[in-house]
């Protein structure tokens, strides 16, 4: 159920839909992979960051894009406690409900962690099995520098760099270390140079790693 009940404000993001799963018309790309995105989502953003195994009490992962909120239910998947973690959000336009159901119907997350993400959206904190889950809505660009705390892993996961430059740009990329706890770590699925360039000028560790599925490559880091 939500922790809150304070809805979500913002523009709803135009959709279409390929093979069920939904693509944003402004960026012209997919959500998630369109051949599994759970999966992709725990090679990527799970295992890129060395997750669950780094997983404990009091941990925080912070987001770029919430979209579906198929990350966030992977990771409550992931996270069997004891104790509780954090996870926040950053989301510039929160999806519709409806179509939020549709796109998470194709995936076998976990039942009661589906329906209680659904049952408690649009909320800006939900409680998700053990991940006590945030969502700050608004462009990254200005919330991000107002955020008061720091995590020890990020999930980058705009859309396309080329289609949604905004979400990738050095500063944004600066915030994100300057939010980011000693040690923390950082996965995405994209390894265009630029973003690895300004990761890297932002104090990221930098590595280009096998990607999922037909992309070659993805990105991942540890703050220096």
């Amino acid at each position: 159920m939500g922790i809150g009940q304070d809805g979500i404000g913002g523009k709803r993001p135009a959709l279409s839909w390929t093979g069920g799963v939904p693509v944003a018309e402004a960026f012209g790309d997919p959500y998630y992979s369109l051949n599994d995105g759970l999966a992709e989502t725990r090679h990527v953003f799970l295992a890129g960051n060395g997750l669950p195994g780094r997983l404990g009490d009091g941990f925080r992962v912070a987001e770029l894009g919430f979209g579906t909120g198929l990350n966030a239910l992977a990771l409550a998947e992931a996270w069997q406690g004891p104790g509780r973690i954090a996870m926040t959000s950053f989301e510039a336009f929160p999806m519709g409900r409806e179509d939020m159901v549709r796109a998470l119907s194709a995936h076998p997350v976990a039942h009661d962690l589906r329906e209680a993400l659904l049952a408690a959206w649009p909320a800006r904190r939900i409680a998700l099995g053990g991940v006590d889950l945030e969502i700050v809505p608004g462009d990254a660009r200005e919330t991000l520098p107002a955020w008061e705390e720091r995590a020890d892993a990020w999930f980058l996961d705009g859309f396309a760099p080329a289609r949604n430059p905004e979400l990738w740009g050095e500063e944004l990329m600066r915030q994100v270390a300057r939010h980011t706890a000693p040690g923390g770590s950082f996965a995405t699925y994209t390894a265009a140079g630029h973003v690895r360039r300004a990761l890297a000028a932002a104090g990221f560790e930098v590595e280009r790693v096998p990607g999922y599925g037909r992309k070659r490559h993805m990105s991942r880091g540890v703050l220096r």
